[in-house]
Protein backbone atom coordinates (compact mmCIF):
# COMPACT_ATOMS: atom_id res chain seq x y z
CA UNK A 1 0.00 0.00 0.00
CA UNK A 2 1.77 3.37 -1.17
CA UNK A 3 1.73 6.42 1.87
CA UNK A 4 -1.23 7.81 -0.33
CA UNK A 5 -3.84 4.53 -0.35
CA UNK A 6 -2.56 4.49 3.51
CA UNK A 7 -3.69 8.38 4.30
CA UNK A 8 -7.31 7.68 2.52
CA UNK A 9 -7.56 4.75 4.81
CA UNK A 10 -6.72 6.47 7.74
CA UNK A 11 -9.26 8.92 7.26
CA UNK A 12 -11.95 6.38 6.73
CA UNK A 13 -10.81 3.78 9.61
CA UNK A 14 -10.79 7.02 11.74
CA UNK A 15 -14.43 8.09 10.78
CA UNK A 16 -15.70 4.78 11.87
CA UNK A 17 -13.18 4.91 15.06
CA UNK A 18 -15.07 7.83 16.35
CA UNK A 19 -18.15 6.46 15.15
CA UNK A 20 -17.78 3.73 17.48
CA UNK A 21 -16.33 5.10 20.37
CA UNK A 22 -19.40 7.42 20.00
CA UNK A 23 -21.72 4.82 20.91
CA UNK A 24 -20.30 4.47 24.38
CA UNK A 25 -19.47 8.34 24.72
CA UNK A 26 -21.17 11.24 24.54
CA UNK A 27 -19.79 14.43 23.50
CA UNK A 28 -16.29 14.84 24.20
CA UNK A 29 -15.44 15.52 20.78
CA UNK A 30 -12.18 17.55 20.70
CA UNK A 31 -10.67 15.22 23.66
CA UNK A 32 -11.42 11.74 21.76
CA UNK A 33 -9.60 13.45 18.68
CA UNK A 34 -6.53 14.78 20.80
CA UNK A 35 -6.11 10.80 22.32
CA UNK A 36 -6.13 9.71 19.23
CA UNK A 37 -4.06 11.85 17.46
CA UNK A 38 -1.28 11.06 20.64
CA UNK A 39 -1.96 7.48 19.77
CA UNK A 40 -1.63 7.25 16.06
CA UNK A 41 1.93 9.28 16.47
CA UNK A 42 3.12 6.73 19.68
CA UNK A 43 2.89 9.87 22.20
CA UNK A 44 1.04 9.40 25.72
CA UNK A 45 -1.41 11.82 27.16
CA UNK A 46 -2.46 12.96 30.43
CA UNK A 47 -6.46 13.59 31.10
CA UNK A 48 -7.15 16.09 33.46
CA UNK A 49 -10.66 16.79 35.29
CA UNK A 50 -12.89 15.92 38.21
CA UNK A 51 -14.18 12.89 38.92
CA UNK A 52 -17.28 11.27 37.52
CA UNK A 53 -16.35 13.11 33.73
CA UNK A 54 -16.28 9.31 32.13
CA UNK A 55 -12.25 8.84 32.14
CA UNK A 56 -11.78 5.82 32.94
CA UNK A 57 -14.98 4.72 30.69
CA UNK A 58 -13.32 6.75 27.59
CA UNK A 59 -10.35 4.73 28.06
CA UNK A 60 -11.27 1.60 28.67
CA UNK A 61 -13.78 2.48 25.58
CA UNK A 62 -10.73 3.23 23.18
CA UNK A 63 -8.76 0.50 23.93
CA UNK A 64 -11.64 -2.01 22.89
CA UNK A 65 -11.84 -0.64 19.20
CA UNK A 66 -8.51 -0.66 19.04
CA UNK A 67 -8.06 -4.24 19.82
CA UNK A 68 -4.91 -3.60 22.58
CA UNK A 69 -3.91 -5.14 25.11
CA UNK A 70 -5.73 -2.98 28.24
CA UNK A 71 -4.40 -3.05 31.76
CA UNK A 72 -5.77 -0.36 34.44
CA UNK A 73 -3.95 0.69 37.65
CA UNK A 74 -5.70 2.53 40.44
CA UNK A 75 -2.64 4.92 41.55
CA UNK A 76 -3.06 5.34 45.99
CA UNK A 77 -0.59 7.08 48.29
CA UNK A 78 0.25 3.19 49.77
CA UNK A 79 1.77 1.98 45.65
CA UNK A 80 4.97 0.50 45.52
CA UNK A 81 6.77 0.27 42.65
CA UNK A 82 6.81 -3.08 42.46
CA UNK A 83 3.07 -3.37 42.56
CA UNK A 84 2.76 -2.10 38.73
CA UNK A 85 6.43 -3.28 37.65
CA UNK A 86 6.28 -6.83 38.65
CA UNK A 87 8.76 -8.55 40.83
CA UNK A 88 10.64 -12.10 41.37
CA UNK A 89 9.45 -14.17 43.30
CA UNK A 90 10.80 -17.95 44.68
CA UNK A 91 8.99 -20.82 42.97
CA UNK A 92 8.83 -24.42 43.73
CA UNK A 93 12.22 -25.51 43.01
CA UNK A 94 13.39 -22.52 44.54
CA UNK A 95 14.15 -20.26 41.45
CA UNK A 96 13.67 -16.62 41.01
CA UNK A 97 10.89 -16.30 38.27
CA UNK A 98 9.86 -12.66 37.27
CA UNK A 99 5.93 -12.21 37.57
CA UNK A 100 4.90 -9.58 35.67
CA UNK A 101 2.92 -6.60 36.88
CA UNK A 102 0.11 -4.76 35.21
CA UNK A 103 2.59 -2.19 33.64
CA UNK A 104 2.75 -5.10 30.94
CA UNK A 105 0.57 -4.26 28.44
CA UNK A 106 -0.45 -1.94 25.49
CA UNK A 107 -2.60 0.26 26.64
CA UNK A 108 -2.22 1.45 29.86
CA UNK A 109 -4.58 3.98 32.07
CA UNK A 110 -2.84 5.21 35.02
CA UNK A 111 -6.09 6.33 37.16
CA UNK A 112 -5.49 9.61 39.37
CA UNK A 113 -1.70 9.09 38.88
CA UNK A 114 -1.05 12.64 41.06
CA UNK A 115 -1.77 10.48 43.81
CA UNK A 116 0.63 8.27 44.05
CA UNK A 117 4.29 9.58 45.48
CA UNK A 118 7.22 10.17 43.77
CA UNK A 119 9.03 6.74 43.92
CA UNK A 120 6.00 5.21 42.07
CA UNK A 121 5.74 7.83 39.51
CA UNK A 122 9.08 7.47 38.61
CA UNK A 123 8.96 3.89 37.79
CA UNK A 124 6.11 4.78 35.52
CA UNK A 125 8.53 7.43 34.01
CA UNK A 126 10.81 4.60 32.65
CA UNK A 127 8.34 2.95 31.26
CA UNK A 128 6.99 5.66 29.26
CA UNK A 129 10.24 6.77 28.22
CA UNK A 130 12.31 3.91 27.52
CA UNK A 131 9.15 1.34 26.52
CA UNK A 132 11.02 -1.13 29.64
CA UNK A 133 11.50 -1.74 33.00
CA UNK A 134 14.82 -2.56 35.00
CA UNK A 135 14.03 -5.20 37.85
CA UNK A 136 16.80 -5.87 39.86
CA UNK A 137 19.22 -4.79 37.04
CA UNK A 138 17.64 -6.84 34.29
CA UNK A 139 15.65 -5.00 31.98
CA UNK A 140 12.75 -6.33 30.27
CA UNK A 141 10.86 -4.83 27.10
CA UNK A 142 7.34 -3.87 27.00
CA UNK A 143 5.43 -4.47 24.02
CA UNK A 144 4.32 -2.37 21.12
CA UNK A 145 2.83 0.13 20.59
CA UNK A 146 2.75 1.28 24.25
CA UNK A 147 0.53 4.22 25.08
CA UNK A 148 0.12 5.63 28.85
CA UNK A 149 -3.43 7.30 29.36
CA UNK A 150 -3.19 9.55 32.82
CA UNK A 151 -6.02 10.56 34.59
CA UNK A 152 -5.33 13.51 37.10
CA UNK A 153 -7.37 15.16 39.20
CA UNK A 154 -6.69 19.35 39.97
CA UNK A 155 -3.99 19.63 41.98
CA UNK A 156 -6.32 22.17 44.38
CA UNK A 157 -7.77 18.86 45.51
CA UNK A 158 -6.36 17.27 48.58
CA UNK A 159 -4.02 14.22 49.10
CA UNK A 160 -2.19 14.87 45.55
CA UNK A 161 0.98 14.41 44.76
CA UNK A 162 1.82 17.25 41.88
CA UNK A 163 3.94 15.38 38.92
CA UNK A 164 7.68 16.56 38.57
CA UNK A 165 8.02 18.62 35.34
CA UNK A 166 10.15 15.92 33.82
CA UNK A 167 6.96 13.51 33.94
CA UNK A 168 4.69 16.00 32.55
CA UNK A 169 7.02 16.65 29.98
CA UNK A 170 6.64 13.05 28.55
CA UNK A 171 2.91 13.60 27.90
CA UNK A 172 2.57 14.71 24.45
CA UNK A 173 -1.35 15.81 25.54
CA UNK A 174 -2.76 17.34 28.75
CA UNK A 175 -6.36 17.18 27.89
CA UNK A 176 -8.96 18.98 29.63
CA UNK A 177 -12.23 17.74 30.29
CA UNK A 178 -14.97 19.66 30.92
CA UNK A 179 -18.58 19.29 32.15
CA UNK A 180 -21.26 18.14 29.41
CA UNK A 181 -23.86 20.37 28.09
CA UNK A 182 -27.47 20.11 29.35
CA UNK A 183 -28.15 18.10 26.20
CA UNK A 184 -24.47 15.97 26.11
CA UNK A 185 -26.33 15.17 30.20
CA UNK A 186 -29.52 14.46 29.38
CA UNK A 187 -28.26 11.46 26.43
CA UNK A 188 -25.85 10.09 29.21
CA UNK A 189 -28.09 9.59 31.90
CA UNK A 190 -31.04 8.13 29.92
CA UNK A 191 -27.88 5.76 28.09
CA UNK A 192 -26.57 4.79 31.57
CA UNK A 193 -30.00 4.38 33.70
CA UNK A 194 -31.75 1.63 31.40
CA UNK A 195 -30.81 -2.05 30.68
CA UNK A 196 -28.90 -2.32 27.40
CA UNK A 197 -25.65 -2.44 26.92
CA UNK A 198 -23.50 -1.31 24.27
CA UNK A 199 -20.91 -3.21 22.31
CA UNK A 200 -18.43 -1.51 20.77
CA UNK A 201 -16.67 -2.85 17.70
CA UNK A 202 -12.84 -3.72 17.02
CA UNK A 203 -11.39 -2.10 14.01
CA UNK A 204 -7.73 -1.94 14.35
CA UNK A 205 -4.95 -4.79 15.41
CA UNK A 206 -1.79 -3.77 17.42
CA UNK A 207 0.42 -4.11 13.61
CA UNK A 208 -1.88 -1.81 11.94
CA UNK A 209 -1.40 1.20 15.04
CA UNK A 210 2.42 0.37 14.00
CA UNK A 211 1.93 1.09 10.51
CA UNK A 212 0.00 4.05 11.16
CA UNK A 213 3.17 5.79 13.32
CA UNK A 214 5.29 4.79 10.72
CA UNK A 215 3.06 6.67 8.13
CA UNK A 216 2.53 9.51 10.64
CA UNK A 217 6.21 10.00 10.49
CA UNK A 218 6.75 10.04 6.95
CA UNK A 219 4.17 12.26 5.97
CA UNK A 220 6.62 15.61 4.83
CA UNK A 221 6.70 18.70 6.58
CA UNK A 222 7.60 22.01 4.93
CA UNK A 223 10.66 23.98 6.41
CA UNK A 224 8.30 27.22 7.22
CA UNK A 225 5.49 24.36 9.56
CA UNK A 226 8.92 23.17 11.11
CA UNK A 227 10.03 26.60 12.10
CA UNK A 228 6.83 27.92 13.39
CA UNK A 229 6.41 24.83 15.45
CA UNK A 230 10.41 25.57 17.10
CA UNK A 231 9.78 29.33 17.06
CA UNK A 232 6.05 29.07 18.64
CA UNK A 233 8.16 26.40 21.52
CA UNK A 234 10.70 29.05 21.97
CA UNK A 235 8.12 32.47 22.76
CA UNK A 236 7.33 30.71 25.90
CA UNK A 237 10.66 30.53 27.33
CA UNK A 238 11.24 33.66 29.63
CA UNK A 239 14.23 35.88 28.76
CA UNK A 240 15.02 34.48 25.82
CA UNK A 241 15.56 36.89 22.71
CA UNK A 242 12.47 37.42 21.00
CA UNK A 243 10.10 36.63 24.31
CA UNK A 244 7.41 38.94 24.66
CA UNK A 245 6.05 40.81 27.74
CA UNK A 246 3.70 38.83 28.57
CA UNK A 247 5.63 35.76 28.59
CA UNK A 248 8.40 37.48 30.61
CA UNK A 249 5.95 38.66 33.10
CA UNK A 250 3.77 35.46 33.50
CA UNK A 251 6.23 32.40 33.23
CA UNK A 252 8.85 30.89 35.70
CA UNK A 253 9.56 29.13 32.12
CA UNK A 254 8.34 27.86 28.86
CA UNK A 255 8.19 24.76 26.64
CA UNK A 256 11.42 22.60 26.22
CA UNK A 257 12.21 21.01 22.64
CA UNK A 258 10.12 17.95 23.09
CA UNK A 259 7.40 20.46 22.39
CA UNK A 260 8.74 21.30 19.20
CA UNK A 261 9.04 17.77 18.17
CA UNK A 262 5.34 17.03 19.42
CA UNK A 263 4.06 20.21 17.79
CA UNK A 264 5.12 18.62 14.62
CA UNK A 265 4.15 15.51 15.06
CA UNK A 266 0.93 15.95 16.09
CA UNK A 267 0.60 18.39 13.05
CA UNK A 268 1.14 15.84 10.85
CA UNK A 269 -1.25 13.32 12.63
CA UNK A 270 -4.10 16.13 12.65
CA UNK A 271 -3.39 17.14 8.51
CA UNK A 272 -3.81 12.99 7.98
CA UNK A 273 -7.15 12.29 9.78
CA UNK A 274 -8.38 15.34 7.63
CA UNK A 275 -7.12 13.61 4.13
CA UNK A 276 -3.94 15.86 3.22
CA UNK A 277 -0.47 14.50 2.85
CA UNK A 278 1.30 17.76 4.08
CA UNK A 279 0.34 19.39 7.60
CA UNK A 280 0.23 23.64 7.53
CA UNK A 281 0.91 26.26 10.08
CA UNK A 282 -3.17 25.83 11.00
CA UNK A 283 -2.50 22.03 11.97
CA UNK A 284 0.07 23.46 14.84
CA UNK A 285 -1.76 25.65 15.58
CA UNK A 286 -4.76 23.01 15.88
CA UNK A 287 -3.08 21.07 18.20
CA UNK A 288 -0.75 23.29 20.48
CA UNK A 289 -3.33 23.99 23.30
CA UNK A 290 -2.84 20.52 24.16
CA UNK A 291 0.91 20.34 23.66
CA UNK A 292 2.20 23.41 25.76
CA UNK A 293 -0.72 23.61 28.57
CA UNK A 294 1.11 21.76 30.70
CA UNK A 295 4.85 22.72 29.88
CA UNK A 296 4.61 26.23 30.64
CA UNK A 297 4.72 27.09 34.54
CA UNK A 298 3.09 30.54 35.67
CA UNK A 299 4.40 32.63 38.42
CA UNK A 300 2.60 33.99 41.20
CA UNK A 301 1.91 36.80 39.51
CA UNK A 302 -0.30 35.16 36.91
CA UNK A 303 -2.11 33.03 39.58
CA UNK A 304 -2.89 36.23 41.31
CA UNK A 305 -4.14 38.15 38.36
CA UNK A 306 -5.83 35.20 36.85
CA UNK A 307 -4.28 34.74 33.43
CA UNK A 308 -4.61 31.17 32.53
CA UNK A 309 -2.73 28.98 30.72
CA UNK A 310 -5.46 29.23 27.74
CA UNK A 311 -4.75 33.28 27.36
CA UNK A 312 -1.31 33.20 27.27
CA UNK A 313 -1.09 30.40 24.52
CA UNK A 314 -3.67 32.34 22.77
CA UNK A 315 -1.92 34.98 22.62
CA UNK A 316 1.05 33.70 20.96
CA UNK A 317 -0.41 32.07 18.23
Amino acid sequence: MSDVEGVKRLVEKHKALKKEIGKVIVGQHEVVDQILWSIYTGGHSLLIGVPGLAKTLMVNTIAQTLGLNFKRIQFTPDLMPSDILGSEILDQDRKFVFVKGPVFANIILADEINRTPPKTQAALLEAMQERAVTITGKQYKLEEPYFVLATQNPIEQEGTYPLPEAQLDRFMFAIRLEYPSLEEEIQVVKNTTDDRKTEVSTLFTADEILQIQHLIRRIPVPDNVVRYAVELAQKTRPGQAGASELVNQYLDWGAGPRASQNLVLAAKAHAAVDGRFSPDISDVKAVAPGILRHRILRNYKAEAEGITDEVIIDKLL
